[in-house]
C-alpha cells in the first residue's frame, strides 16, 4: 500500500502548479479554423516564419498543464528558431471546457486512442497544416513537456506513420494509466509495465508494422511531479519498438547533462535520452550563450542547456549545438524523491489536487 503521505506529497506538488497568465509572453501565434474534425474540441495555433523553403518541415508543440500554446512557444523558443531554421510549427491549444487546468486529458480512453478524441483533433490540425502549407510529410516532428509530453507519446504510439520523430519532456510513456488513480500511480514510478508490455501496448495502438519514429527523452534528477522511472519506462518502450538493447551504445556527460544514445542496426540513433543533472519539472532552456533562445519563467527552467534547439539538431531540423567539456560517463542518474509535507484536510486537499493536476474534471 502506498504511503499517506508519498500520495499527499506528490498531490500537493501538483496543487501549487501557477497560473497560465504567468507565461503567457508575446503571443506569435495564429489561429487556423476549420481544419477538419475535432472531437476533442481542441484549439489550434500555428507559426509560419516569414521565410520557408519548399516542403518545409513541420513540429507540432504540445504544451503543459496551466500552460497556454503562445506561453509556452514563449518559454521554450520554438518560433525564434523556427525562424533562424525555416520549419513551421503547429501548437495543439487545450481548453478549459474539456480540462479546467489546460492539460492534455493522457489519461482518457477517449482522448487518446486512435482517430478519438484529443489525438483525432491534433491528427486532423497536422493534415489541414500539411495541405494548406505543403509541409514535408515525411519531416513531421511532435513533442510536449509533462502532460504534454505524454499527449506526445500518444501521438507517436497512435499515429506512429504520420511522425518521423518525436520528443517527450517530463512525461510519461503511451497506454500506462486508464483514470485518476492510475494516472497518479503512474506519476510517482509506481506500477510501471516492463518492456515487453510497453511495447505491446504501443504496438496494438495501431496497424503500423513499418519503421518506428526516432524519440528524443528528457528528464530532470530532481523532478517530483512526474518521477523519472517514467523516463526509463519511456526508453524502454522504444528500445522494445525499435529492437534496441538495454545497454545505450554511447553515454556522455556535458555539464549537467548526461546523454545516452541508442543505434539502430542502420547505424542511426533512434533512440536518445538527456538527463539534466538537479533539474526539477519543466523544459530545459537556456536564457544566454549559444543556445540562447528561450525565456525562464514557471516550467520553463534556465539549466543552460537548449532542450528545443537539442531536439530540433537531433530530428535534423536545425544546426548541431557545439559541445565543449565532454566526457564520457557510465553514471545512471535517479530522480530525487520529494520530501513529505503535512497535510490538513485530507478528503479535500486530495480532490482540490487532483483537479488542479487535470486528473480529475
Amino acid at each position: 500500500m502506498r504511503r499517506l503521505s508519498d500520495t499527499l506529497s506528490r498531490i500537493a506538488t501538483a496543487r501549487s502548479m501557477p497560473s497560465a497568465s504567468a507565461q503567457s509572453g508575446v503571443d506569435r501565434l495564429e489561429d487556423i479554423t476549420g481544419f477538419g474534425r475535432n472531437p476533442g474540441n481542441l484549439r489550434a495555433r500555428v507559426y509560419v516564419p516569414a521565410t520557408i523553403g519548399p516542403r518545409p518541415p513541420l513540429v507540432v508543440v504540445l504544451h503543459g498543464c496551466t500552460q497556454t500554446a503562445a506561453g509556452y512557444d514563449n518559454g521554450s523558443g520554438w518560433s525564434r528558431l523556427a525562424d533562424e531554421a525555416g520549419f513551421v510549427l503547429l501548437f495543439p491549444e487545450q481548453q478549459r471546457a474539456n480540462n479546467p487546468n489546460l492539460c492534455f486529458n493522457w489519461f482518457a480512453a477517449e482522448d487518446v486512442s486512435r482517430d478519438h478524441g484529443e489525438a483525432a483533433s491534433i491528427r486532423e490540425m497536422i493534415a489541414a497544416v500539411v495541405d494548406r502549407l505543403d509541409v514535408d510529410p515525411a519531416r513531421i516532428f511532435v513533442n510536449g513537456l509533462s502532460a504534454g509530453g505524454a499527449m506526445a507519446a500518444v501521438m507517436l504510439a497512435t499515429y506512429p506513420e504520420v511522425f518521423a520523430g518525436g520528443a517527450v519532456i517530463a512525461g510519461l510513456p503511451y497506454g500506462t494509466a486508464s483514470g485518476v488513480v492510475q494516472a497518479l500511480d503512474r506519476m510517482r514510478g509506481h506500477g510501471l509495465p516492463d518492456a515487453a508490455t510497453l511495447g505491446t501496448l504501443a504496438r496494438d495502438a495501431s496497424t503500423h508494422h513499418d519503421r518506428w519514429p526516432t524519440l528524443s527523452v528528457w528528464h530532470g534528477t530532481a523532478d517530483a511531479t512526474v518521477d523519472a522511472d517514467n523516463a526509463e519506462a519511456m526508453l524502454a518502450q522504444w528500445r522494445d519498438l525499435h529492437g534496441l538493447a538495454a545497454a545505450a551504445d554511447v553515454t556522455t556527460t556535458t555539464g549537467n547533462d548526461t546523454h545516452r544514445q541508442w543505434r539502430d542496426a542502420t547505424g542511426r540513433v533512434a533512440v536518445e535520452d538527456h538527463r539534466i543533472a538537479g533539474m526539477g519539472h519543466g523544459t530545459p532552456i537556456a536564457v544566454d550563450g549559444q543556445e540562447a533562445g528561450g525565456t525562464a519563467g514557471p516550467f520553463m527552467l534556465d539549466v543552460g542547456v537548449s532542450s528545443t534547439r537539442r531536439i530540433a539538431a537531433f530530428w535534423g531540423i536545425a544546426p548541431v549545438v557545439a559541445q565543449a567539456g565532454v566526457q564520457r560517463s557510465a553514471q545512471r542518474l535517479h530522480a530525487i524523491p520529494a520530501a513529505p509535507k503535512a497535510v490538513a484536510g485530507v478528503t479535500a486537499v486530495i480532490n482540490d489536487a487532483l483537479r488542479a493536476a487535470g486528473l480529475l474534471r
